[in-house]
């Protein structure tokens, strides 16, 4: 309930004064975006002017914006390598930055097919932290009553590992739950999670995800909230769910942890919070038992408002199955981060998934935008185009966001396609595109991660008469067939096995996601024969979820694993192959002419 005596926020009125605290904060901070873009880009230049980066581009201490833009290029991970692997190796010089690299962030595994190692300082857990702090008071505009009730958020760490020099490389979100800001955080009511740190710090993802299932499970009443970070996890964890549900129901019966948990913290945890309960053993046994799980999630948390996920850009596709298992609750995406730098947030976190646009807070690091359609080959130095500044983006254009950051990467491209859709006040709003990368091409045709989702949605239609839905997929282009062609794995969920989508149909999708690509691919499948049919590989549940295991048995982060879009590694090919139940391909050639589309 919003308190009267609090002066209200353009924003709406806020639920208490730290609320209304970071609600001031985000007006002051949008209100004045270009002076606080100013006052970021003098500081950092200003306390890494002796850098061995900047002194090389004879910087000469300078700290205004024109000075910085005719000197400095643009940088891509490609470019900065040789200086991070110095810095790994155990150079602490000021190479990149005055203050000292604490430690490396890890990109996910599955981004451009490498982990890339983003330098960070010790100050940055200060700025995260900071944003973090800004999303429940906007939530609680939407969602009144949060502080009366807890959220079940399924949050994993990875084990860490170290660089030659001695530094540690982990995820970013594995380096903010060890870090003392979330471990020992003050008591926010509207903050309370029913797993306990020794749950979400535990390394091992069987046993961190048994007992924050079984956590969740006895306060099914309290939850008002589901989330992780991904889409993706938290269908993992239903997935989980499903795939368990007899042991939880048994050992909250019988009061008892599985055997499976031998963490000593998190038995030590969990021997205070096991307690016999048949009332809630048997509704999970009822409930679970159901072939049926559509509406699971309020069947087994019947006060929950909203699922706090990312279901932009890739996740997009989860987004019916979540619906499926929810029972049509509110998606709600908060914040928009990478390993390199926190962005923003969402400051109308419970409009539709297709509608999100997040806000860019001027004070985490100084951004800059490349038009879309800007053309530079090879390095991002080849050229130096005119990068608009935060302020000056235009509605309904898009930009690759670049970012000069605190910790030291100058003018860095992060491969993230924006378009803008607004300003609050003089600070623009962006909506995720996609990534930069191209994710499929035989010829000169160039297909990539929007288009290819595009296809896919456009070909589930078909799909619904079944109550059939793709719940996952990846794709590769098979250039060893004469001519090359698009494979596209698909893991379906049907209802009813036995009224499942014939051959005919599933040949019909084929064609379906031919006729929403591209002219060029469209023109190389029909008049030049350049491009085979696509063809659709229909695999067995739960290959998707054996990919995951495989790629984090490799060292990708369970927090921030996202099933690649694209696929090209020989263990990885015969994984997927070797699940295949039917193959099928685009019966007829797609709708080619010259002339454009309306």
């Amino acid at each position: 309930m919003a308190v009267d005596s609090i002066d209200s926020s353009p924003l709406g009125p806020p639920a208490c004064e730290k609320d209304a605290k970071a609600l001031r904060f985000i007006e002051e901070m949008t209100r004045h975006a270009d002076a606080v873009q100013e006052r970021v880009l003098g500081e950092i230049l200003g306390r890494n002017a002796k850098t061995e980066y900047l002194r090389r581009y004879k910087l000469n201490g300078a700290t205004d914006r024109e000075t910085f833009k005719a000197k400095i290029p643009m940088a891509m991970y490609e470019d900065l390598q040789p200086e991070i692997q110095r810095i790994a190796n155990g150079d602490r010089s000021p190479i990149l930055s005055a203050h000292p690299i604490s430690e490396f962030l890890t990109s996910s595994g599955t981004s451009a097919g490498e982990r890339k190692l983003m330098p960070t300082i010790r100050e940055e857990l200060d700025r995260r932290q900071l944003l973090y702090s800004l999303l429940m008071p906007v939530m609680n505009l939407y969602v009144p009553g949060l502080d009366k009730g807890k959220g079940l958020y399924f949050l994993f760490v990875k084990s860490e590992t170290k660089t030659p020099g001695g530094l540690l490389a982990r995820p970013v979100l594995t380096s903010y739950y060890k870090s003392e800001h979330f471990k020992t955080r003050p008591y926010d009511p509207y903050m309370v999670y029913t797993s306990p740190n020794e749950a979400i710090l535990c390394a091992d993802s069987f046993q961190s995800m048994y007992t924050q299932m079984i956590c969740g499970l006895y306060e099914r009443k309290q939850v008002l909230r589901l989330g992780a970070v991904f889409a993706s996890g938290l269908l993992r964890a239903i997935k989980f769910l499903q795939l368990n549900w007899q042991q939880l129901a048994n050992d909250i019966r019988m009061g008892t942890l599985n055997s499976k948990i031998t963490d000593p913290a998190l038995k030590s945890c969990m021997a205070n919070a096991m307690r016999p309960n048949q009332e809630l053993a048997d509704l999970i046994e009822k409930e679970c038992s159901k072939e049926n799980w559509e509406g699971i999630i309020t069947r087994i948390w019947p006060n929950t408002k909203y699922l706090d996920v990312i279901v932009t850009g890739a996740m997009a596709q989860y987004i019916s199955t979540l619906d499926y298992y929810s029972g049509s609750l509110p998606l709600a995406c908060t914040m928009y981060a990478s390993s390199e730098c926190y962005f923003g947030l969402n400051l109308n976190p419970m409009c539709k998934p297709s509608e999100v646009s997040y806000t860019i807070m001027p004070n985490m690091a100084y951004f800059e935008f490349l038009p879309v359609g800007h053309s530079s080959g090879g390095s991002a130095r080849d050229s130096a185009p005119r990068l608009v500044d935060l302020v000056d983006v235009e509605v309904g254009k898009e930009y690759e966001l670049v970012i000069t950051t605190y910790a030291g990467l100058y003018r860095y491209r992060v491969g993230d396609i924006l378009r803008v859709t607004g300003f609050h006040n003089s600070t623009p709003q962006f909506h995720f595109v996609r990534r930069k990368n191209v994710l499929l091409s035989i010829d000169s045709d160039k297909t990539d991660e929007a288009e290819l989702q595009r296809g896919i949605e456009n070909a589930s239609e078909l799909l619904r008469e079944y109550k059939t839905r793709v719940v996952e997929y990846t794709s590769y282009a098979d250039t060893k067939t004469i001519p090359g062609h698009y494979v596209i794995y698909w893991e379906l969920m049907v209802e009813d096995p036995t009224k499942g989508p014939p051959r005919h149909v599933l040949d019909k999708c084929c064609h379906v996601i031919e006729e929403s690509l591209n002219a060029v691919y469209r023109q190389g499948r029909a008049e030049c024969g350049s491009i085979g049919p696509l063809e659709i590989r229909v695999v067995r549940n739960g290959t998707f979820e054996e990919l995951m295991d495989y790629a984090i048995s490799r060292g990708a982060s369970i927090n921030q694993y996202k099933v690649p879009r694209c696929v090209n590694l020989t263990p990885i090919m015969e994984l997927l192959d070797s699940r295949v139940v039917s193959a099928h391909f685009s019966p007829e050639l797609p709708h080619y002419t010259p002339e454009r589309r309306n």
